[in-house]
């Protein structure tokens, strides 16, 4: 049986999580963010006060963002060792690359060679939706570095070969059913 792999990617705000949440809770194969864990990781360790994207407020972004990246890896690894037919990933490699362009941050070889290597079936992309933005304790960006993050992205997947499609406004449910109407 051939796997499946799903990323759904926005700004942050944008019902990413929600939409995992809910397919996870239909059944379905699903990662979570990998940069929550890893940004409350930072904040313990180095004792930083982290007021914009972690990604532009950590001592060493690099270290980070390897870190993150091998993150990502490891869960496309993970979902190819557990042999489901349909995995869903929130966020995938390249969001790595389209954060570091944002941060105008340079990347190297093993950045490119991953997001060539290990590569998704489709990509889903949510768009920025002020209605439902708020920021939080994991969300430091404003609307517009949102908006900002969103071009990045489909820049990104796109260079990579990758044709976004773009899930339209509606509750969890109508945008769970979109994309999967697309996968199934």
């Amino acid at each position: 049986m051939a796997q499946h792999k799903i990323v759904i990617t926005g700004g942050p705000s944008t019902g990413k999580t929600s939409i995992i949440k809910t397919l996870e809770e239909d059944g379905f194969f699903c990662f979570p963010e990998f940069i929550r864990s890893i940004t409350q990781e930072v904040k313990n360790n180095d004792a930083i006060d982290i007021v914009s994207n972690p990604i532009a407020s950590v001592s060493d972004p690099y270290n980070f963002n390897i870190q993150l990246m091998n993150g990502r890896i490891n869960q496309y690894k993970d979902s190819i060792a557990d042999d489901k037919e349909i995995a869903f990933y929130d966020r995938g490699i390249p969001d790595v690359l389209a954060y570091m362009d944002l941060f105008k941050q340079p990347y190297d070889t093993p950045f490119i060679e991953a997001c060539r290597d290990y590569v998704y079936d489709k990509v889903f992309l949510l768009p920025p939706w002020k209605e439902i933005y708020i920021s939080d304790a994991e969300r430091y960006e404003s609307f517009e570095e949102a908006q900002q993050i969103h071009h990045h992205l489909l820049e990104t997947y796109t260079k990579f070969g990758y044709n976004c499609i773009e899930v339209p406004f509606g509750n969890v449910k109508e945008r769970s059913t979109f994309i999967l109407q697309h996968v199934i």
